[in-house]
């Protein structure tokens, strides 16, 4: 050993304790330095069984933990047997280690199970004795009670977890074997300990006792919350779906003992040590309805919902932050699973339904009610009152006598908290979260409308009396008051807005059209009162929700469907004088015009506010309506900095986000001038005389050398850059586009040159010209088609020169390791979404550049490589958006400039074969897709090459180099792999592109026939020996009929063949010992369950 055990115990010490960030990076890279070699297992173990450090063994552990979590590192079975006896006596002669080592331990100990799980030695797996293993920790003190639920639990938890770098069918092959074999054991046996534990009694006073029922619970969460099906493979699946229990449990839920048990703990527990049991209580909730008969589902449903009823009783319990939190999310998955049908029928209804309503209205009432619980409650009400019009049963259901209740308490609520919050600073102020608001507010909006007119009468009471508080308040220049009133004035205006916009989702008529109307008076009323105070600003949140008020009256109101809701127009007309939509839209507009001009300084208006101006500008029944106001025109006449203080371009005050705004603003803009622009070249350039100014500005400071502000200069281009995009974006036929690039080329392009030259390091600057390029060589609407016109050539050489000089300069930067996203990956990511589009976008015969000796396209593809030689590999796995277009760009290629791909260098080419076969096992189905293309023109190409080649063939094709065809003699390795790995997927994983994969595999299996028969030979042998006919004869089959050539009618064939040859696969799988090894597909989720 280079290190002797107490320099290593040393600087474990240092790394871990030291408060000096030096002396920790010494240690650090000094450890880093001795476990990174090729003898890493035999220093970890010595270092285990001589050291007492508890850091040492920590670092051990995990250095080994992160050896074998590697694929390719591969242990003898006599030291994966050491490994996993050591962790198992370490923990239970070693009681007292602290809880970190303790937790690594139980870590690797979870890991040598999941990857050796179908280990097996002399006969037996010996890695599948779990519950035998803990079973001497069981039968000792409850210390080491504890230590082995925990170890239990660490092993289900592990299983469940998906790791990326490891096979889809490994994991699911491991996960399903677990769950049939072991998982139902596990549950079971902690489902016994807690009985026994509740029949011998629980003493809160005593923490071993309560620290045992605490890992006891979590332990059956564990099991109940178990992947039974393979799908969710991240954190982020739904949390509402069903509980996808294997029919095998069946037994462990129909006799309602198991579900019990939990509502005793429930009861018997203190209210901290709740929380996991109502997890699970949730998790039985939603459990699949077809696991039980009719009569059973119904008993069982009638069994959760009283015990769910005698817990909204007794709401001691829910004090308890994390305990109200998991109640919350249960009533809303009980909803999710069972229909209101089922819910009148169960005996307890009336007072079921009483009680949660009183447990909604408490919860409202709470200042300090945490915005995610409240969600689920929301969302059960939101669910219920929306199942109304479907009801068929003629069992009462009371929600036209509680829903109006929650929806008075909710609105009554959110008027009286806000004085709290004003004057407790400290509480979270639920305006500033737009997201958790919005959400609030369709789902109370739903449960307003029903019995609205009650409803609606109360908010109508509630706003009067408001605006007669407000404005008193600002008669007697009371400002707290007139605060406090224009917070509760948001809350209406908001309220208001969320139930116009419900009534899409609710049944109409002449009675809820009235309170419609009355409610849409009030709040326009405020409109025009609020611009009379003008320049006096009201609140920002006010403000904001006036424009989602017209977000929402804009859905209803404004549109082809007008006439049938004529009743509050007329409302309108006799209240307001707005007789028709056009005065509704006038008013609009001019509120848009109003923020724009006043608010220029508040990001999330100026956002919101230009949003709708885009909304409303989206259909073309709307855009023809728009063109026709004053207010409009006088946009279109006037989106100078001195109208619209926003688009100022010399003065500082704004961050780089709130540019983009400047982008939605001219995307609108430009689609309300294009209404009537018809072939007006002046029009069009007086629109832009804004812009020109300003590029004319910087042009003259960048041709004279003058030196001048860089940050304004900045804010200048950028500013520029961002609205050419909008406008750019917006233009959505040939002769506009001919119009925009006529007058920016070549006028205006050096700036954008010069530009990225001296700011190539701030992608502030760049991004936005990179995307404004990448913009205009997308061939939307087909705008770029010019038949007779150079503009297409044009565009791709100025394209082609920006990006080359770009890559030059960004390439040659020194950027830190920490910062090469943001200063070099997105900005490189960009350049291949660039080139992507314009290799797509069918504009422009390439082969001219080369006919006439053009360097622009030759330099863009140099700069291609030159850039993807600048990454890693890991690069495409930490950056999705990377991925996409690399792999995007590469099917171009791959498609027209193949010749350019085969004239590589061959490491270069070599290295885009990795970056594929790495791509063809993504999780992302759109970056496999890309891969198979790609691969398939690939082999294509290659395999028709080789042919001519052989029979001597003269073509008319570019010569592709000598290396490229000598390929499958010097690197067949990968292609060997890329073979094994789709066939891999093919037999075991579940196929999401299928067609895709099809495609170039006939290719690779032509090209590698003995790579393929050795696979095929390899998979046979791995079954038992009477399923080998039967799988020999599923690999025949699947080469029926197949020509030696690569034509689309054999490849349609092979296809056919190979959707028939996946299922043939898979019945010989699913009926396959579970003792032979044999994997368990996606499709074969249970041996004779169907998951509904």
């Amino acid at each position: 050993m280079e290190l002797e055990l107490p320099t290593i115990e040393n600087y474990c010490v240092r790394m871990y304790e030291s408060t000096i960030q030096d002396e920790r990076s010494k240690a650090e890279r000094a450890l880093n330095e001795f476990f990174e070699s090729s003898d890493t297992l035999a220093k970890c173990q010595f270092i285990l069984e001589n050291s007492s450090s508890a850091y040492a063994l920590v670092l051990a552990i995990n250095a080994i933990i992160k050896f074998i979590s590697k694929p390719t590192h591969q242990l003898a079975l006599d030291q994966k047997l050491w490994l996993r006896n050591y962790v198992l006596s370490s923990l239970y002669t070693r009681v007292k280690m602290p809880v970190y080592v303790t937790q690594s331990y139980m870590q690797l100990f979870a890991k040598l199970t999941k990857y050796n799980w179908c280990e097996e030695s002399e006969g037996k797996f010996v890695f599948r004795t779990i519950v035998e293993d803990v079973a001497k920790f069981l039968q000792s003190d409850l210390k080491h009670c504890v230590l082995g639920i925990q170890l239990l639990c660490s092993v289900v938890q592990e299983m469940n977890h998906y790791e990326p770098n490891r096979r889809l069918n490994e994991h699911r092959k491991v996960t399903n074997s677990f769950r049939d074999l072991a998982l139902l054991e596990i549950l079971t046996l902690s489902r016994d300990l807690l009985r026994d534990a509740l029949d011998n009694g629980i003493d809160p006073s005593d923490a071993e006792q309560c620290e045992l029922l605490e890992k006891l619970v979590k332990l059956a969460y564990s099991c109940l919350s178990f992947d039974f099906t393979g799908n969710s493979l991240d954190d982020a699946t739904d949390e509402m779906c069903t509980v996808q229990i294997p029919s095998a449990w069946r037994g462990l839920f129909v006799d309602f003992k198991t579900m019990d048990l939990f509502f005793d703990l429930y009861r018997r527990l203190p209210s901290n040590q709740c929380a996991t049991v109502v997890s699970c209580l949730g998790q039985m909730a939603a459990i699949r309805r077809s696991l039980f008969t009719n009569n059973e589902r119904i008993e069982y449903f009638h069994n959760l919902i009283t015990g769910i009823r005698s817990m909204l009783e007794n709401v001691s319990h829910l004090t308890d932050s994390a305990t109200y939190h998991e109640f919350c999310k249960l009533l809303a998955r009980l909803r999710a699973i069972y229909q209101l049908s089922e819910f009148v029928k169960a005996p307890c209804w009336p007072d079921f339904i009483r009680l949660l309503a009183e447990f909604t209205i408490n919860s409202l009432q709470i200042v300090e009610c945490p915005a995610n619980s409240l969600h689920y409650v929301l969302s059960m009400w939101h669910k219920l009152v929306a199942s109304v019009p479907y009801m068929r049963s003629p069992e009462p259901h009371f929600l036209e006598k509680y829903a109006p209740e929650i929806s008075m308490a909710y609105v009554t609520s959110r008027l009286e908290h806000v004085p709290v919050l004003l004057r407790d600073g400290g509480l979270s102020d639920p305006l500033n979260d737009q997201t958790i608001l919005q959400q609030q507010l369709e789902q109370i909006a739903i449960v307003a409308r029903c019995n609205y007119k009650k409803v609606a009468q109360l908010i109508l009471t509630l706003y009067d009396q408001t605006v007669n508080d407000y404005q008193v308040a600002l008669n007697s220049n009371n400002a707290q008051t007139a605060r406090v009133k224009e917070y509760q004035l948001t809350w209406l205006v908001y309220i208001i807005g969320a139930v116009i916009g419900a009534r899409i989702s609710c049944s109409t008529s002449d009675e809820t059209d009235t309170p419609d109307a009355e409610l849409i008076c009030r709040v326009l009323c405020l409109v025009n009162a609020l611009n009379s105070r003008l320049p006096e600003k009201s609140l920002d949140q006010l403000e904001i929700s006036i424009v989602s008020f017209f977000d929402q009256f804009r859905r209803i109101y404004i549109g082809e469907q007008m006439q049938k809701i004529s009743h509050v127009y007329m409302t309108l007309s006799e209240v307001l004088g707005l007789k028709d939509e056009m005065m509704i839209l006038d008013l609009i507009v001019n509120k848009i015009l109003t923020n724009l001009k006043v608010w220029s300084n508040n990001s999330v208006i100026l956002s919101q506010t230009l949003q709708l101006l885009s909304d409303l500008s989206l259909t073309y029944s709307g855009l023809r309506k728009l063109a026709k106001l004053e207010a409009v025109q006088f946009l279109l006449n006037n989106h100078s900095s001195e109208t619209l203080p926003f688009l100022g371009m010399d003065t500082g005050g704004f961050s780089g986000d709130e540019l983009r705004h400047r982008t939605t603003f001219y995307t609108s803009l430009t689609r309300l001038l294009l209404v009537d622009l018809s072939e007006d070249d002046d029009r069009f350039e007086e629109f832009l005389s804004p812009l020109t100014i300003g590029l004319d500005t910087l042009g003259q400071h960048l041709s004279n050398g003058t030196v001048f502000n860089s940050d304004i200069s900045k804010r200048v281009f950028i500013g520029v850059c961002r609205d050419l995009r909008g406008i750019v974006f917006a233009l959505n036929s040939k002769n506009y586009f001919n119009m925009f690039f006529e007058w920016l080329y070549p006028a205006y392009t050096p700036i954008f040159h010069r530009a990225m030259e001296m700011w190539y390091n701030d992608p502030s600057v760049t991004t936005p010209v990179l995307k404004l390029y990448c913009e205009m060589v997308q061939n939307r609407f087909q705008r770029l088609l010019f038949e007779s016109s150079p503009i297409g050539v044009l565009l791709f050489r100025e394209c082609s020169s920006l990006l080359t000089s770009y890559g030059n300069y960004i390439l040659t930067a020194t950027v830190p390791k920490d910062k090469e996203y943001p200063l070099r990956l997105k900005g490189i990511c960009v350049c291949f979404s660039i080139l992507k589009n314009a290799l797509s976008g069918n504009f422009i015969n390439f082969a001219i550049f080369h006919l006439y000796e053009d360097k622009a396209l030759e330099n863009a593809l140099n700069m291609f490589i030159k850039m993807l030689l600048s990454m890693s590999d890991s690069n495409f796995l930490q950056y999705p958006k990377l991925s996409l277009n690399y792999y995007g760009l590469l099917e171009c290629l791959a498609g027209d400039h193949i010749t350019f791909l085969a004239n590589l260098d061959p490491s270069v080419f070599l290295f885009i074969l990795q970056t594929i076969a790495q791509g063809l096992i993504s999780v992302d189905s759109t970056v496999c897709t890309c891969c198979c293309c790609t691969l398939d023109l690939v082999v294509s190409f290659l395999y028709r090459k080789l042919s001519k080649e052989k029979k001597n063939k003269r073509t008319l094709e570019p010569p592709v180099s000598a290396a490229f065809l000598r390929i499958l003699d010097t690197n067949g390795d990968i292609f060997d792999q890329m073979l094994s790995s789709m066939m891999n997927t093919v037999v075991y994983d579940e196929l999401r592109n299928q067609w895709s994969m099809s495609r170039p595999l006939i290719g690779l299996i032509l090209l590698r026939e003995s790579h393929f028969s050795e696979f095929q030979i390899q998979v046979i042998q791995s079954q038992p020996a009477e399923k080998r006919p039967a799988m020999t004869q599923a690999f025949s089959n699947l080469m029926e009929g197949i020509e030696r050539n690569l034509s689309n009618k054999n490849k349609d064939r092979f296809t056919q063949n190979m959707a028939v040859f996946r299922r043939d696969v898979a019945e010989v799988l699913r009926n396959s010992k579970d003792a032979a090894g044999s994997s368990v597909t996606a499709a074969n989720v249970a041996s004779d369950d169907v998951m509904i």
